[in-house]
């Protein structure tokens, strides 16, 4: 596992960082092989401490943050949030192995288990106009939406522009 250690309007202590590589470190028996990355970001913002953790495994992302006056007391909150993620992602990991082992048709079909499974049942067009990345943020405050897709005018590319929990935004953008 490789951690990233990183302060943003903060200079992390040798104290934080070894409790940090301590902590995260029992996060390793999840994972089979050493080709872990782990981000941590300590951020000082005006009001709180933020602590911001994103694993990094065989193209899986689990991310969780946490904010408050302490960044020890965050790092107890953001680990059981991560612990979760991680066992939730490993459960439907080794569910899909299950299903996938059994190919043949079911001897004993029950009727009468009816499992509804999620349907497309809205399809929209629309032209894409080439526009900044704040006029869409106007567009999509103006639409209220949680996400807006647009053409950016410099690159000439789709991108969408979407609303974070933390209340901030976040843009998503193709790599060619």
């Amino acid at each position: 596992m490789k951690i990233d250690i990183i302060g943003r309007n903060y200079e992390v202590s040798e104290r934080l960082k070894q409790i940090t590589n301590q902590k995260l470190g029992k996060l390793d028996k999840y994972f089979d092989s050493s080709d872990v990355l782990v981000k941590v970001c300590f951020k000082k913002e005006a009001s709180a401490l933020t602590t911001e953790v994103m694993l990094d495994y065989t193209g899986k992302f689990v991310r969780a943050t946490a904010s408050s006056n302490n960044f020890y007391d965050n790092l107890d909150v953001v680990l059981p949030k991560l612990e979760g993620q991680i066992r939730k992602h490993r459960t439907r990991f080794d569910k899909h192995q299950k299903n996938a082992a059994f190919r043949d048709v079911a001897v004993y079909e029950t009727a009468d288990r009816e499992e509804k499974k999620a349907e497309v049942v809205k399809e929209k067009k629309f032209k894409l106009t080439p526009m900044t990345v704040d006029e869409a943020k106007e567009e999509m405050e103006l639409l209220g939406h949680s996400f807006y897709v647009f053409l950016e005018a410099k690159t000439n590319t789709v991108q969408v522009l979407y609303a974070r929990a933390d209340g901030d935004l976040g843009l998503i953008e193709p790599e060619i």
